[in-house]
Order: structure tokens, then sequence, then C-alpha cells
């Protein structure tokens, strides 16, 4: 089991469903009943969902008498935000590289138009 809190972050990201579940909390507080609402898969199957995500730090659960509110904790997303952001100039720049050699195909294309 990944023990980094980068991988368990990732982990608990990898699943469409806990997604879902942060998307949701990101909107403010919501009971399980109230997340479990818009998909087709009992309590227990969203409350082992959650524990994934409080595993990983994603999702706090409160207590206000019997209320049980979940609540979007977003730190651990800025471990993700920070990894990702080392590859975006690479990214930038093989994209820019991509758009250069188009814009030269394009121009040949053009030039061999009018020799026509």
């Amino acid at each position: 089991m990944a023990s980094d809190q980068l991988s368990v972050t990732f982990a608990a990201l990898a699943d469409p469903t806990r997604r879902a579940i942060l998307a949701r909390v990101a909107q403010g507080e919501a009971t399980v009943l109230e997340l479990a609402e818009p998909f087709e898969l009992k309590l227990p199957t969203i409350s082992k969902h959650l524990k994934v995500l409080r595993r990983a730090g994603l999702v706090s659960q409160g207590r206000q008498a019997q209320w049980r509110p979940c609540r979007l904790e977003a730190a651990p997303l800025k471990g993700v935000a920070d990894w990702v952001e080392r590859y975006r100039e690479n990214w930038e720049e093989r994209i820019s590289q991509l758009d250069d050699y188009l814009q030269q195909l394009k121009s040949k294309e053009e030039r061999n138009d009018r020799k026509e």
C-alpha cells in the first residue's frame, strides 16, 4: 500500500465516484445520504469511498447531533497541483513546437498550391 501522501491522494482520485463525491463536497457540506443520491450505490459502498477519501485527507466528517456532514479538505490537492505544475512547462514547450511544425507544413502546402 502506498504510504507517501501524493500516492495516497492519486489513488483516492483514481476512482470516478470519489472524484464526483469530491466535486459535490467542494460545493458545500453534505451528508452520506446526500452524497449517495446521484449514484446507484448502496450506502455502505459510499461509506467505503468516503473512507478512502478521509484516509487521503481529502474529506473530513464532522458531527452535529445525528448529522455527520462531510466537507472538502483541499490541502492534499495542492501537492497534486505542485507535482503537475513541474511538467506544465514541458507540455507547453512541446505544444508550441507542434504548433510551429504545423504552421511550417501549412506554409509549405500554401506555396505548393500557388505553384500549381
